[in-house]
């Protein structure tokens, strides 16, 4: 709310109401009766309250409800500044969210569900050659033997995952799948007794509903809770070149919230965190997965490892997106680079290592999404025409589509 402390300021109120009135005595009084103290009568206190009340209906229930406790005790001041603090933690928050829960509620509903994520990645680099870079991200329990739920890019190409619980228990983590494609990865720890997360219904959001973040920000602040709205529904946000829809929140995100959890105004998980929109001047963009668009990725990746029907071509791909990119593996251009062949069905289609994807049917391959998308209009068995850059040709191969297992 606005800070409006001077508007209702009595003792500047009263100030002026006396200088008023010592004026109008000066013009009309005798010499000998100035400077006599002057008193309220019953009938000027009745005009200022009857003024106050005019005043606070302008600026709402609120700042009357300040105006007239000023007038009671004289902490103007005190009162005033009062109306600027944040909700308390334990309001009741039903009139402004139809919520039964206060905002502290929630939260001890909810934290001890979700967890800290700790990763070592391995990466490659033309000039420091393999080394370890540390990472972190949050995750949310979704079953109270241990399966956590997080982004996939959390812990993509990780080499070591580890889990702290919200009481600082800490467990090595074992990824059992994910899909790229929904960013999402699900991790298993050797525990018993957790508090999982209760699934809410992401399609009953409406804008407006409250929204509480919690997650592990900058990779050092677990459990960090921050508060909002939903923003909007059905946000269509291309991140990494690829397309993703989304809901938008003002709740804080930052680095280390992704694979956390947003929740309802009930302590219900609604989304999972996975991206902020960042740059100079913005403010309170955050965005998660609709729970309902990966509840039945979790599933499946819990009991396959991988989401059934997905089609595949079988290979291991690397994004060259720089000159030293190209260096580091000995090509001249930029593009989407074969870096493993694993599957029979490439193997037999005649793909190598070291082919730059050039085309799939008359769809040009710039970026993996592009491979992506265009897959997703195919079926396990179909067989696809894929042009590959081999050296210094251009050669046309045919793969039958298997059954994606893993990461493409």
């Amino acid at each position: 709310m606005r800070q409006y402390e001077n508007d209702f300021d009595s003792e500047f109120f009263n100030r002026q109401h006396d200088d008023a009135a010592a004026e109008t005595a000066d013009a009309s009084a005798p010499a000998e009766k100035k400077g006599k103290q002057y008193i309220f009568t019953k009938k000027s206190i009745a005009a200022v309250t009857a003024l106050c009340i005019v005043v606070s209906c302008v600026f709402g229930a609120g700042s009357a409800m300040v105006a007239t406790k000023a007038m009671q005790d004289g902490s103007t001041g005190r009162a005033i500044r009062q109306t600027s603090y944040a909700i308390p933690m334990n309001a009741d928050l039903s009139a402004a969210t139809g919520s039964k829960l206060s905002v502290q509620q929630i939260i001890d509903k909810t934290a001890n569900a979700v967890v800290e994520i700790n990763v070592q990645t391995i990466t490659n680099n033309a000039f420091f050659g393999q080394y370890v870079r540390p990472g972190a991200g949050s995750g949310v329990i979704i079953t109270a033997d241990g399966y956590i739920m997080t982004n996939n890019h959390v812990t993509s190409n990780s080499s070591t995952v580890s889990v702290t619980l919200r009481d600082g228990t800490k467990y090595d983590a074992k990824v059992v799948g994910y899909d790229s494609q929904t960013d999402v990865a699900i991790l298993k720890i050797d525990a018993k007794g957790l508090t999982p997360v209760v699934f809410g219904d992401s399609d009953t959001i409406l804008v407006g509903d409250l929204a509480v973040a919690i997650g592990n920000p900058l990779g050092q602040l677990g459990g960090t809770a921050t508060t909002g709205i939903i923003s909007s529904l059905d946000r269509q946000i291309n991140i990494e070149g690829k397309t993703m829809t989304l809901l938008q929140t003002d709740a804080a995100i930052n680095p280390g919230n992704s694979g956390g959890g947003l929740f309802n105004q009930y302590g219900e998980l609604v989304g999972l965190v996975v991206a902020k929109s960042q740059g100079l001047g913005v403010e309170g963009l955050g965005f998660a997965i609709p729970v309902n668009q990966i509840k039945n990725v979790a599933s499946q990746l819990m009991t396959n490892g991988y989401v059934k029907g997905r089609p595949q071509i079988g290979i291991e791909m690397v994004n060259l997106t720089s000159a030293q990119d190209a260096i580091q593996y000995g090509v001249r251009n930029l593009g989407v680079y074969v870096s493993k062949v694993i599957s029979d069905g490439a193997q037999k289609a005649g793909f190598k290592e070291g082919d730059m994807l050039y085309y799939i049917d008359d769809t040009k391959i710039t970026q993996p999404t592009d491979l992506t998308d265009a897959l997703q209009k195919h079926s396990v068995g179909d067989k696809v025409k894929i042009t590959v850059v081999r050296g210094d040709q251009m050669v046309d191969l045919t793969v039958v589509l298997g059954e994606q297992q893993g990461a493409q």
